[in-house]
């Protein structure tokens, strides 16, 4: 067989079949999310029909003459590679195109930026990253946007907090770095009643474990640098919704302030969505291990994981979440040096701020992720000196286990006696698929 531009000859023809060039795309309706997240968005380009979706590393595109162009011209405002990436999201959101930026936090305050003025009021979720604090208490603050934080994983303290000038109600579930739900699907009849928009930072889940706007939510937003790309090779952010006025306004503020994503970065980050679901299962396997073991552990305070039946809101994780998910947390009874010595013993695992990735992470968030909170904020929030985050990755669980064990050993903690079978967790694996 031979080929030519745009033509196809086959051994054994008379002459070549005519092959036209075209833009082929799948509709991606009734897949599954595991489908999805391979060939969502799925178009192959039309100069050669790769199949790996071109990475458009270009600052510009070439008009076809004066005040006439493809609707592409300029990457800080849209960019193939980084639409293409917006559509996968999109179809595992559920939810038109979603809007990609250059970090999580770039797509939050721009989420912030294009939707309040001075005088508008937004309540949070007060575990919540620090960087969503910090936003709000260093920066909008000063433009006279004002926000209340409360515990809401009681629904009824989210309505107490709405005033006459609150127009976001903004959480996180589960929330970092406790893990604390919120019930999403309550929340968002209270925004309703009062005509306040819900967003969900879902990061900690992806739409693979969870689906805010399912369950009633108005605004998705994701860190795509944690479990979407899932390879701790870029920096993302994205926004989903189903209200296309706001993703024009989304995409106009981020054409003004330049965060759109990169477009080497979306390419990157385009390859590793696609083994999110298969990442995820395993993920969630290796976490219910973990939290089994620390759990036995005498010198365990405590376990946050809501794939344990000793989680109080366990109902409610099996209520809106597929899986509990890969991230857990726990807090020594030995405090604050005991806690550092053993971090600093790990040997297999990594001391990193970061999560969602291949590798087994732990983070101590009160010296680092929520270290600019005051202290006294931090221990009423449940982030107290012996507690470790842990972003559970893709080792095998044998391994994991043996080197908390040794960490323990190294910094004078004893350690739990009995180790969990491989297959202690095969029950999470529900509907990772």
């Amino acid at each position: 067989m031979s080929t030519q531009t745009g033509q196809l000859l086959l051994a054994g023809t008379p002459g070549p079949l005519s092959v036209p060039r075209r833009r082929l795309t799948l509709s991606s309706q009734n897949f599954k999310d595991s489908t999805l997240a391979i060939h969502g968005g799925r178009s192959l380009d039309s100069h050669a029909s790769s199949m790996i979706f071109p990475l458009y590393q270009t600052s510009m595109f070439v008009h076809q003459a004066v005040g006439l162009d493809t609707a592409i011209s300029y990457s800080r405002v849209s960019n193939p590679t980084v639409d293409m990436l917006e559509k996968v999201i999109g179809e595992l959101e559920g939810t038109p195109p979603a809007v990609c930026f250059r970090s999580g936090m770039a797509a939050t305050t721009t989420l912030f930026l294009a939707l309040l003025k001075a005088g508008d009021h937004v309540v949070l979720t007060e575990v919540i990253y620090g960087g969503t604090m910090r936003l709000f208490r260093e920066v909008l603050d000063h433009f006279g946007v004002t926000s209340t934080f409360v515990d809401t994983c009681e629904a009824a303290n989210v309505e107490s907090a709405i005033t006459a000038a609150t127009r976001i109600v903004f959480i996180e579930t589960p929330g970092n770095p406790t893990l604390k739900l919120t019930d999403i699907a309550a929340v968002a009849r209270i925004t309703k009643q009062h005509g306040v928009l819900l967003a969900v930072d879902n990061t900690f889940l992806t739409p693979i474990l969870q689906k805010p706007l399912e369950l009633g939510a108005d605004i998705s937003v994701l860190s795509t640098t944690k479990y979407i790309d899932g390879h701790n090779a870029t920096v993302g952010g994205s926004i989903a919704t189903r209200d296309e006025a706001m993703l024009e306004r989304l995409r106009l503020i981020r054409k003004t302030l330049g965060t759109i994503q990169a477009p080497f970065e979306a390419w990157l980050t385009l390859q590793g969505v696609k083994t999110l679901p298969a990442r995820l299962k395993i993920q969630c396997e290796n976490a219910m291990a973990l939290a089994s073991w620390l759990e036995r552990n005498p010198a365990v305070e405590r376990v946050y994981y809501p794939g344990l039946d000793s989680c109080p809101q366990k109902a409610l994780a099996d209520r809106q979440q597929r899986a509990p998910g890969g991230m857990l947390a726990f807090e020594l009874k030995a405090g604050l040096e005991p806690t550092i010595r053993m971090l600093n013993a790990l040997k297999l695992c990594v001391r990193a701020e970061s999560l969602g990735g291949l590798e087994t992470l732990m983070t101590h968030p009160s010296t680092t992720t929520h270290a600019d909170l005051d202290p006294e904020l931090r221990r009423r929030l449940g982030i107290r000196d012996g507690l470790v985050r842990i972003s559970v990755g893709l080792e095998a669980p044998e391994d994991i286990l043996a080197d908390l064990e040794q960490a323990f050993a190294a910094a004078g903690i004893s350690a739990a006696q009995t180790t969990p079978k491989s297959n202690a967790s095969s029950e999470v694996s529900r509907e990772v698929r």
